[in-house]
């Protein structure tokens, strides 16, 4: 009689680290695609003006036809577009504490999975991989949604919560 180890042939159809977390990343970035989809045909999130206040933890939009919206904010990190680096929020200089909570649950999946490039505070990737990693964050945080406001040369990627919207 053999002896058979019957979780053996679970370990062989186990997905492997890195395709377990392509996958998260293909679903963090299918969710916040219908986050967005839902917020630019509610109240127009594709064409309004946006504005930050990062002393307050607030993001607001403005419509042409007056509404405005409110909503706290998170701040996932920074690309510099002139170098192609990305500097997370977790440990951004121009990020206090309380608005990087979303970026920390990045770092916090990455240490416990051991994904360097969610516990490496500055990145070299594309514009492209910046938006999984503002999506994975928003995924994790369970956020409303996600936006990227241009500030001269660099990209700040964000998340934010529940909105407020009025009409002006």
């Amino acid at each position: 009689m053999s002896q058979s180890d019957p979780f053996n042939r679970r370990k062989k159809n186990t997905p492997k680290p890195a395709d377990e977390f392509r996958q998260l990343i293909e679903k963090s970035m299918n969710h916040l695609q219908t986050l967005t989809s839902s917020h630019d045909s509610m109240w127009g999130l594709g064409s309004a003006a946006w504005g930050a206040d990062l002393q307050e933890g607030i993001i607001t939009f403005d419509t042409e036809d007056g509404t405005h919206v409110e909503a706290p904010v998170q701040v996932i990190g920074t690309y510099n577009t002139q170098d192609g680096t990305w500097i997370w929020g977790w440990d951004h200089p121009s990020v206090s504490e309380p608005l990087s909570q979303h970026a920390q649950l990045a770092f916090d999946y990455g240490q416990k999975h051991g994904i360097a490039d969610l516990t490496t505070r500055k990145v070299t990737c594309s514009e492209d991989c910046c938006w999984e990693f503002t999506a994975l964050a928003c995924f994790l945080a369970q956020a409303q949604g996600a936006y990227r406001g241009p500030a001269g040369p660099t990209r700040v990627f964000m998340t934010f919560g529940a909105v407020n919207i009025s009409k002006q």
